[in-house]
């Protein structure tokens, strides 16, 4: 049960820093109290001050945050917590894609069009077994309003460790869900296999092929599978 707890608050680190405000200024209080009751007989010839005492149980608070954080939560930094291996098993995941870009496009007679865009932007990841917080994605597509979408993407780290994938999309006529499909990665994401999905909204469409969009139902799952040593061995590549 314990170990469990432990578990989801070194998963989310936010959870633990309120946890520990929420029960550290109670504690600071309590010591007020505690010290006001020793020192009620001066109040006759001496005003205490309270201000004193309330800066005094956020001390105890922020103490107490500190200590979790360090000791409860694993004293690791996102960055150092994101380098350590990643368990075994599938890990699900919902997220947020924003990005920005550049777009070409021509027409195939009628009403028929084909594009060429590359973007960059960030990704957010949620869930308690997510297999990072947040990278920065980059893709090139290759989009017709009738066959569809190709294409691929790279997710990478703080720590540059990559996520390599390829996209493939629903034609304008019949939606604008985008599939995408794991092909392996680099360092702590080597082997990594599985797929993730989500439907994209264009908020910016510019004369000068400028676009901007972000996601809407970002889901998936992920699991990774390290490269044998040896002949062959190393980091997968899309």
């Amino acid at each position: 049960m314990v170990d469990r707890f432990t578990v989801s608050l070194r998963r989310c680190v936010e959870v633990a820093f309120l946890l520990a405000l929420g029960f550290g200024y109670p504690v600071g209080e309590l010591h007020k109290a505690r010290f006001a009751a020793v020192i009620g007989p001066l109040r006759a010839s001496r005003p205490i001050d309270r201000l004193r005492f309330t800066k005094e149980g956020w001390s105890w608070s922020t103490s107490l945050a500190v200590l979790m954080m360090v000791c409860g939560v694993g004293a690791a930094s996102p960055a150092q917590a994101d380098s350590n291996p990643i368990d075994a098993g599938w890990h699900e995941f919902n997220g947020m894609l924003t990005a920005a870009g550049s777009r070409q496009a021509i027409g195939l007679g009628g009403d028929r069009r084909a594009s060429v865009a590359d973007y960059s932007g960030s990704l957010m990841l949620y869930g308690p077994l997510r297999p990072a917080l947040g990278f920065r994605a980059e893709a090139v597509v290759l989009n017709d309003s009738i066959t569809g979408l190709v294409g691929r993407a790279v997710w990478t780290d703080d720590m540059g460790n990559q996520v390599y994938s390829e996209l493939r999309g629903e034609s304008a006529a019949t939606g604008n869900r985008i599939f995408g499909t794991f092909l392996g990665g680099s360092g702590r994401y080597q082997g990594a296999t599985g797929t993730y999905e989500f439907s994209w909204r264009f908020l910016l469409e510019a004369e000068d092929g400028t676009v901007q969009g972000q996601s809407m139902g970002f889901n998936g799952k992920v699991q990774f599978m390290p490269a044998r040593s040896g002949p062959g061995g190393g980091a997968s590549r899309p």
